[in-house]
């Protein structure tokens, strides 16, 4: 498997959560490309308005991801127009699920869209491309709050914890049944300005564009990365993995839940971060 023989011109590209943010700019780039692109998202006005900024041959289909019925046809109406998938981009993505006693009914949104919406995904297109004879892959859209787990919003970062451990497996599954063939890749983005962005009406200095987030996914797939680990303007490289190495440490360690913080933890954390 190549990148170029995925992204080829005349592929069949879907993107979810296509209307805003990451996976427009992702919509924007596959259409430049020349590939066929669908953009999915649970607004046909939303749809309508982004595929308006889009440039080449693009097909919109309003969906809720978390109907797993709606998915699975939506897959079927894909594949009888288009024919075989190269490119499955699962990015739909939704916030403010809140802590572990928030509203019940948040928890299943967040939970609905982040979680199943994913595996809604896979489960619908994925079988196809297994049992074809063409060069495909899927990227599913995490979080480093799935990794570092920050406190405040449980629910969000319980979606992309399991976001990260399903598109792990799915690569397992992948590697065991297509060799390279079919691949999985773990799009982890950094601070990016998206509508998500909380109290934001402009970009903040610290923040990526959707666009960087894009060209850096494509530059990492390209490498044959699987977790494509954004950086961004307030945190580099060297951070993120000093903050994901804390918290398995965790685990390791026997430390308090989410030790880095704890205020008996904090002059250790500020340590472990200066240290070389």
């Amino acid at each position: 498997m190549t990148a170029p023989d995925i992204f080829a011109p005349g592929n069949i590209a879907i993107v979810t959560g296509a209307a805003s943010g990451i996976g427009l700019a992702a919509a924007r780039r596959f259409a430049a490309m020349g590939l066929r692109t669908c953009l999915v998202d649970r607004s046909g006005e939303a749809l309508a308005a982004a595929e308006r900024g889009i440039d080449g041959e693009t097909a919109c289909y309003a969906v809720d991801v978390s109907d797993r019925w709606a998915v699975t046809r939506l897959a079927a109406e894909i594949a009888e127009r288009f024919g075989p998938v190269s490119v499955l981009m699962n990015n739909a993505g939704v916030g403010d699920g809140g802590d572990i006693l928030a509203d019940p009914a948040r928890w299943d949104h967040v939970l609905g869209v982040n979680l199943f919406g994913v595996l809604n995904g896979v489960q619908a297109f994925v079988p196809a491309m297994i049992a074809g004879d063409r060069p495909a892959l899927v990227i599913n859209t995490g979080s480093k709050q799935g990794i570092t787990q920050p406190p405040g919003n449980t629910a969000y970062n319980v979606s992309k914890s399991a976001v990260k451990a399903l598109t792990e497996g799915l690569a397992h599954t992948l590697r065991q049944k297509t060799g390279d063939r079919v691949t999985a890749h773990l799009l982890i983005p950094g601070f990016t300005f998206t509508g998500m962005t909380h109290g934001a009406t402009e970009k903040p200095a610290g923040a990526w564009t959707a666009d960087q987030v894009v060209d850096f996914m494509l530059a990492s797939i390209a490498a044959g990365d699987f977790y494509i680990l954004c950086p961004d303007n307030e945190t580099s490289r060297a951070q993120d993995a000093k903050r994901i190495a804390w918290a398995a440490g965790d685990l390791i360690e026997n430390r308090p839940a989410l030790s880095r913080w704890h205020p008996d933890w904090a002059e250790a954390f500020a340590a472990h971060m200066a240290a070389d």
